[in-house]
């Protein structure tokens, strides 16, 4: 025999049994879901962190490669001033110290 009309205390109890039981695991899986995402963009931001790292290191190894490679200016008349030294001679040659061919002399031996 059923009976009609409201629903007994065991009826109310096993309804509102089963509606906590899918709001817990609603909420169960939308917690697990906001967690997941977390790692996620962690995960992606250590690998963005260390892509970085990595186009960073390989900019440095360029440039010391490149300053390697680049040679060295020659020194000029035993490591001295190439201009100083050619004012030096002008000066000599305009107070008459020099002639015109020791001037031109010295100065093909200073850009030889």
């Amino acid at each position: 025999m059923r009976r009609a009309g409201r629903p007994g205390l065991i009826g109310l109890a096993a309804r509102t049994a089963v509606v906590t039981g899918t709001a817990n695991a609603m909420g169960n899986r939308a917690a697990n879901r906001r967690v997941e995402q977390a790692q996620n963009a962690q995960a992606q931001a250590a690998w963005q962190q260390q892509q970085a790292a990595e186009a960073y290191a390989a900019q440095q190894q360029a440039q010391a490669a490149a300053a390697a490679a680049a040679p060295a200016p020659a020194p000029a008349a035993g490591g001295t001033d190439l201009t100083a030294e050619l004012m030096k001679l002008a000066d000599l040659h305009t107070k008459g110290l020099l002639s015109d061919d020791e001037f031109a002399a010295a100065k093909a031996k200073l850009l030889a």
